[in-house]
């Protein structure tokens, strides 16, 4: 099972992140094997960052709790919120195999937060400068709840038009970078 997982970071907790960022990569390395994709999101500037996101492959839904709420920078008071659904891997790989590498041109994560009809269940027919993409889900998966996508784009409007704008009750869109060690 593939879960979306997205820790946004709470106001003035910059100095507490920094301080937990070993304690944070170690807990990942941990789950190396599973995970799908991975980094931070950022201020415009892409200097400060904002977020953390993490796509993983895990057994169930209590594995990917655990995961979400034993966090180092969680259990520390580093995030305001955690989002945590379903998610399915329409790409078929990890961010290790986007063919654009890891560095070269903004990167974004783009959360379409669903209402109504499911949209965008396929990627898009272009799928060169996309990342990761595939829908969020409820716990039991069938239920679609929006939309995520990684991917690099020239800016943050041509990021947002990935998906249909017509089709959600909000879009947002996040600078982003690829995470982890080196």
């Amino acid at each position: 099972m593939e879960f979306f997982c997205y820790h946004r970071d709470r106001p003035g907790s910059l100095a507490l992140r920094d301080e937990l960022l070993e304690e944070h990569w170690s807990y990942m390395d941990r789950y190396a094997k599973e995970m799908i994709a991975r980094g931070p999101t950022l201020t415009g500037d892409r200097e400060t960052p904002t977020g953390s996101v993490h796509i993983l492959d895990l057994p169930d839904p209590a594995t990917a709790h655990a995961f979400a709420f034993g966090e180092p920078g969680y259990q520390a008071g580093v995030y305001r919120d955690v989002m945590l659904r379903r998610w399915r891997n329409t790409l078929g790989r990890t961010m290790w195999d986007f063919p654009g590498g890891r560095t070269g041109g903004n990167r974004y994560l783009v959360l379409g937060l669903g209402a109504g009809q499911a949209a965008d269940l396929a990627p898009p027919p272009a799928q060169d400068e996309l990342i990761a993409y595939g829908p969020l889900l409820s716990d039991d998966g069938a239920t679609w709840l929006g939309t995520a996508a990684l991917l690099r784009a020239p800016d943050p409007e041509t990021a947002r038009a990935v998906l249909a704008p017509d089709r959600y009750a909000g879009i947002e869109v996040h600078d982003w970078q690829f995470g982890g060690r080196g």
